[in-house]
């Protein structure tokens, strides 16, 4: 038994088990009530009428249509109100195509209800607007005070900082800070006249009014969203009919859930220097492939606590903490690589510099921890396939967007589906001695 951090525990010593904070998914042929999170089958979009773009879930690789492996409910009303949110995982059928990037891909489904969008827009707006400052005397001497006064001439600033603009004040001469041209200085004494209308440059396109409140939730999001200067997306492929589409995989309703329990008690594992004769025959005393199996397990200490763990609650399919830690197969894959100094340390897996999550590509926040993939799920998607020739994943990790960020034209109520990060470890072909 793999020992495990105690933080997670939500009860004290005496207890025979401990319960973790991730929710596993188990797969069953029976709904028993359920209506959207499975295995399999085809997907169910948020609007059956308006499909995303087919190039969301097209293999990279053969550029053909992949399959679903995953349909997920995931909505968190105690963390984001009024979002409607699904996951999708699909992967490709080809063997060609296996354990190559972009053979296995996710996609986040959302929609916004039109009450959350006006609260998230509405907190937008106040973030970006400027902290209120202080008010700043100026020196006489900088405004020529005596002169503008007595003198009868208007006061010429020449030194200091220039003044300050409201960025959402509608836009008119001199009060758009974005604005090309600038407009000349007026005498405050003097009586109003109409200011002069600055002639636009041919060449300087007029500016957009800056975003308001009655603009779209996606549009405000933009006021914060690096790369809102982007190039428009490529036009949405059509999702083809059913007909069109590669055979699904039989459909496995993740009907029961419950928050994972695993024994407390530790058991130390092999030290790393162990040496183990995996060599077939009597004189090596070997056992052929379980000795094989061992000898994978003390070379990854990373694998051994992913099989003791998934050891614990074997008809687990899929594993769920929004922000939480994934449950590494290994760590001598990219994945791994990525992900194993944040587990080894208990921290949230997030966007951490060189390692970590990738960022967001919609709105460029971090990326968190939600669902991952356990083998399981091979067994209960490939139930009716011949032979043993089928996917050869050991997890599927799926990163969100911490932000659940809507794609961008998206209004409320409208659904959106923007491509999340799947991290993919497979298993091992070869051992190393």
């Amino acid at each position: 038994m793999a020992p495990y951090d105690d933080s997670e525990s939500s009860g004290g010593e005496d207890n025979e088990f401990t319960e973790t904070n991730v929710l596993l998914g188990y797969a069953s042929t029976d709904a028993n009530g359920e209506e959207i999170s499975r295995l399999g089958g085809y997907p169910e979009w948020l609007n059956p009428a308006k499909a995303p773009s087919a190039v969301l879930a097209k293999c990279k690789v053969c550029k053909d249509l992949l399959v679903l492996l995953l349909q997920l409910n995931a909505e968190l009303p105690d963390r984001f109100l009024g979002h409607e949110r699904r996951i999708y995982v699909f992967a490709c059928r080809k063997k060609s195509c296996r354990r190559q990037e972009g053979s296995i891909r996710a996609i986040r489904g959302l929609k916004i209800s039109p009450e959350a969008a006006a609260l998230l827009a509405a907190k937008e707006v106040k973030e970006a607007k400027p902290a209120k400052e202080a008010p700043v005397t100026p020196k006489a001497s900088d405004l020529d005070l005596g002169q503008a006064l007595f003198g009868g001439k208007p006061a010429a600033k020449t030194t200091g900082a220039p003044a300050r603009s409201n960025p959402f004040a509608s836009s008119s001469a001199g009060a758009n800070p974005f604005a090309a041209k600038s407009t000349p200085s007026v005498n405050p004494f003097a009586k109003p006249t109409q200011p002069p209308t600055p002639e636009p440059k041919k060449d300087d396109p007029t500016p957009d009014p800056v975003p308001s409140l009655t603009k779209s939730f996606a549009e405000t999001l933009s006021l914060n969203n690096p790369q809102a200067s982007q190039s428009p997306p490529p036009p949405p492929e059509p999702w083809p009919a059913t007909a069109d589409q590669p055979e699904a995989y039989p459909v496995r309703w993740l009907s029961d859930a419950e928050y994972e329990t695993i024994d407390p008690s530790p058991q130390p594992l092999p030290p790393a220097n162990v040496q183990i004769d995996i060599s077939d025959g009597p004189a090596g005393g070997g056992g052929g492939k379980e000795d094989k199996e061992v000898f994978e397990s003390v070379m990854d200490n990373v694998f051994q606590k992913f099989a003791d763990r998934v050891g614990e609650n074997p008809d687990q399919c899929i594993r769920y903490e929004f922000a939480g830690q994934p449950l590494l197969y290994s760590k001598g894959d990219k994945v791994g690589a990525l992900l194993h100094v944040n587990a080894e340390a208990g921290a949230k897996v997030t966007t951490t510099g060189a390692k970590g999550l990738p960022s967001c590509g919609n709105c460029g926040a971090s990326r968190v921890f939600e669902v991952q993939l356990t083998p399981h799920a091979i067994e209960e998607l490939e139930i009716d396939e011949d032979g043993l020739d089928g996917m050869d994943w050991g997890t599927v990790i799926v990163g969100v967007c911490e932000r659940d960020c809507q794609e961008r034209g998206v209004e409320a109520g409208e659904a959106g589906y923007l491509e999340e990060w799947a991290g993919v470890q497979w298993e091992e072909l070869t051992v190393k001695r």
